[in-house]
């Protein structure tokens, strides 16, 4: 019987398709290394994004597939996640202690953009990921009631802030700042000088990911993080509606101009199931975001149903991955977070910290 080859090992395991990134473990660089002893045949299998849901999913399907090769007697797999920090705008420095920042955007209020947020946030966290939230919308902050955050944050030296931290998450809002019912009537300049605050004077602790809650539209807040906000990549929510599809293609390609990966698209609301009979309805149509998806090349990351226990959860400060963790749209939102991660770990690495620091001296 001829020895197994490490050829044979990785021919094998080319035949899985990684539904996180659609792409083969092989081709997709995720295999870490492969070691032969005989009939012996053990793999390290090295993640891009955090999947601490699928391993032993994804273990238990390489190692079939391995072992079902013409003599292996043995197939031992294991899987790893290691998040790295991804390339952003040319011209645009890194924030100390964030290692990728991704916004979450919208044409227009009201498609659940902010909801899809924090869940996503919550979600990623939930994989294994170091995560925090940051509320962009100065107007009309929404993620201090959405995490069940309170109270107000610290600043030890009086010149940054402490993040606020619930369900194992960080966070920083306006919302903090002031009262629930004060009005922020600011121009833009004021808005957006808020913003680089927030962000840049929150004491962030090495975050794998910042997950970046945008105000509607395409206006001062959007063009701001474009220019001096280091993003590492977009996921754009939309609702099935044409006029929600519109507005969302709008957001699409403000972030395709400014050079910010647009990782996927989500579609929220994308069904109503009634609770008494169970009869599905698409009350704003059937396929808006898909077919937004193929019009602009870009991946369609999942679609949300219009539920009202999403709602309750998000206005009770328990968004529904940790109030229904084992739930339907909590395995939903896991689903879009790893694909989310998954995009983002296909993308160009930043490897500037790894670069030596040429200084030139006359002396």
């Amino acid at each position: 019987m001829a020895d197994v080859s490490k050829e044979q090992v990785e021919s094998a395991l080319k035949a899985y398709i990684d539904p996180n990134s659609d792409r083969d473990l092989v081709t997709s660089k995720s295999i870490k290394s492969i070691a032969v002893d005989g009939g012996k045949v053990i793999v390290d299998v090295q993640l891009g994004y955090p999947a601490d849901s699928f391993k032993a999913e994804l273990t238990g399907k390489l190692q079939d597939l391995v072992s079902g090769i013409e003599g292996v007697s043995e197939a031992s797999v294991t899987v790893e996640c290691k998040i790295v920090e991804h390339s952003v705008q040319k011209g645009v420095k890194t924030i100390k202690g964030v290692k990728n920042i991704i916004a979450v955007a919208s044409g227009k209020g009201g498609v659940g953009k902010s909801t899809v947020s924090a869940n996503l946030a919550l979600a990623l966290a939930a994989e294994g990921a170091k995560v925090g939230v940051l509320d962009a919308d100065i107007y009309g902050p929404s993620q201090t009631r959405m995490l069940g955050v309170e109270g107000r944050p610290d600043s030890p030296d009086g010149k940054t802030l402490e993040p606020m931290k619930n369900y194992g998450i960080e966070s920083m809002s306006i919302g903090n700042l002031i009262d629930e019912e004060t009005p922020m009537i600011w121009r833009g300049p004021m808005v957006t000088q808020a913003l680089e605050q927030l962000l840049n004077d929150t004491n962030w602790s090495d975050l794998d990911y910042l997950i970046i809650d945008l105000p509607p539209g395409t206006g001062d807040t959007q063009l701001t993080l474009a220019q001096k906000v280091p993003v590492s990549g977009a996921v754009i929510v939309t609702t099935p509606q044409d006029i929600a599809l519109l507005d969302a293609r709008k957001g699409l390609k403000m972030f395709q101009k400014v050079e910010v990966p647009v990782l996927g698209i989500v579609e929220n609301m994308s069904m109503h199931i009634c609770s008494s009979c169970g009869h599905e309805e698409h009350i704003f149509g059937r396929g808006g975001g898909e077919k937004m998806a193929d019009q602009y090349d870009v991946d369609f990351l999942g679609s949300l149903p219009l539920d009202i226990s999403i709602r309750e959860n998000a206005d009770n400060g328990k968004p529904t991955v940790v109030a229904d963790p084992e739930g339907r749209i909590s395995e939903i939102y896991m689903q879009i977070a790893r694909r989310t991660a998954a995009r983002l770990a296909i993308q160009a690495k930043n490897y500037e910290a790894k670069f030596p620091q040429i200084v030139i001296a006359n002396d």
